[in-house]
């Protein structure tokens, strides 16, 4: 799957080992996951591969996140997420996003976030 990002900053983030530290505030096993995590979108063939992994809890946001997804970096015990939004093939955002209609077929998602979403 391809992995467009919101800005410079999120990119780093998820490309950079330091950057990933950094963002953790050195915690290694954070680091670790969330780069696996990077990983594991990079190899997915469509989004729907990323929902089947119930470790990663992929769950729609609301609100002012109303098309949102999020994955969780290490467990739902752990506060940080992965924000994504799934593109289609021109990325442009899905408009409903309708993700069990889509996921067999979303194979671009945009990184907007990595953050205590729940804080």
């Amino acid at each position: 799957m391809k992995i467009v990002y919101k800005d410079n900053k999120v990119e780093k983030q998820c490309t950079s080992l330091k950057e990933a530290k950094k963002l953790f505030g050195g915690n290694k096993a954070l680091t670790i996951s969330f780069m696996s995590r990077i990983e594991a979108i990079k190899s997915a063939v469509v989004i729907k591969d990323i929902i089947s992994m119930h470790n990663f809890h992929f769950h729609k946001l609301n609100g002012e996140w109303e098309g949102f997804f999020a994955i969780d970096v290490k467990s739902r015990r752990d506060k940080w997420r992965i924000i994504l939004q799934p593109l289609d093939e021109n990325e442009n955002v899905f408009n409903p996003c309708n993700i069990d209609e889509i996921a067999d077929r979303v194979k671009i998602v945009e990184i907007k976030k990595v953050s205590q979403h729940y804080e």
